[in-house]
């Protein structure tokens, strides 16, 4: 079988499709599999590293104040969508799905066109502008959260989770001592994103300088980028570890017993299939405010907690914190409440998906 999949711009839309990648590979390891994306996002260098078929398209997502760039995006919209007609013509895909990013509006606005089958599947509990204008056109939209049904006006939608949060559950838990952490104290790992957060490390600094006193450990992950400005002058107590970087963060996060982190779908995904506690501090600089609203549709059914980033202070840290942590009974709730969020096989599912509509 061919299958072409389009992802692009972040992590949260290139590991779902790399996830979705894998289970083919594993049920079809003749499959024939091309990656559409970008030419200069993340994906350009990170799929052919993984030895997978590339093609790039030149084009940009949508500004809201940048109107001669969208002019000319137009332009280019139109001319990914005359490669992908070659590129279908070439391959001769017999499903065509897209997991989410501007890329993908091209991929599959030609592959509805061109009559081939067509799946999308959405990872943020509030989908993006691509995905909704994608949706009524689509064989099937697949979610990761149940909310996110009624925003789509259409009724071929699959609840199948995110795929991510299978690939968390096999990982093996990292070692404590290779961070220098003590195995009999509580772990607390903060985070907020693959590459930091100024704003974010700003407002943690008094609240990290001062953490001495308390009867948990620290991980604390400030980005590269942020690493040497905040070890910088400063002195942290025995219990805080500061570091730039995790490769394997799942692994780690295996071993927590509480996460501060930004609320991207992944990362949420994986907080669910692994039942991890979490203060979320959405990041408020996303499109629509999807992460605001993926920690939301957790923290309405008692999964964690949220502090805004405008409201981020140790005063706030400190409270939310020690309220979780010092609460066993409250860490045993939300763990339960996080397990009744779990989706199992959200790979499978999603395959199964696929090889039905390619059956037709």
């Amino acid at each position: 079988m061919k299958y072409i999949i389009s992802a692009g711009g972040t992590g949260g839309h290139i590991y779902p499709a790399l996830a979705i990648i894998e289970e083919i590979k594993k049920n079809d390891p003749k499959a024939d599999i091309l990656y559409i994306g970008t030419h200069n996002r993340m994906e350009a260098t990170l799929i052919p590293k993984r030895k997978i078929k590339y093609e790039a398209l030149k084009i940009y997502g949508l500004s809201k104040t940048n109107i001669i760039r969208d002019f000319k995006n137009v332009f280019l919209i139109f001319k990914a969508m005359n490669k992908c007609r070659k590129i279908f013509s070439d391959f001769k895909p017999d499903i065509v799905i897209g997991a989410g990013g501007y890329v993908t509006y091209p991929v599959i606005k030609v592959a509805t066109s061109l009559k081939i089958k067509t799946i999308i599947h959405e990872q943020n509990s509030i989908p993006g502008k691509t995905n909704k204008a994608l949706s009524k056109k689509v064989d099937k939209v697949l979610t990761s959260f149940r909310d996110s049904e009624k925003y789509f006006e259409t009724k071929n939608i699959i609840y199948t989770g995110n795929p991510c949060a299978d690939k968390a559950k096999n990982i093996k838990p990292a070692k404590k001592e290779n961070f220098g952490l003590s195995k009999n104290k509580k772990l607390v790992l903060f985070t907020s994103g693959s590459l930091g957060s100024e704003t974010v490390n700003k407002r943690c600094l008094e609240y990290l300088k001062n953490a001495g006193t308390k009867n948990y450990e620290i991980l604390y992950v400030s980005g590269t980028l942020f690493y040497e400005e905040m070890i910088k002058n400063n002195t942290f107590p025995k219990n805080v570890k500061i570091v730039p970087f995790i490769d394997n963060l799942t692994s780690v996060m295996k071993i927590t017993d509480l996460f501060i982190t930004r609320a991207g779908a992944s990362t949420i995904s994986e907080i669910i299939a692994l039942n991890i506690p979490a203060i979320f501090i959405p990041s408020p600089y996303v499109a629509n405010n999807h992460q605001y609203y993926n920690a939301k549709s957790l923290v309405d059914k008692k999964c964690g907690k949220i502090i805004e980033e405008k409201d981020l202070t140790t005063k706030n840290l400190n409270s939310e914190i020690d309220a979780m942590l010092n609460d066993t009974d409250k860490l045993k709730r939300i763990k339960n409440n996080l397990k009744k969020e779990e989706i199992n096989n959200s790979s499978t599912k999603i395959y199964k998906v696929i090889q039905e509509l390619i059956k037709r």
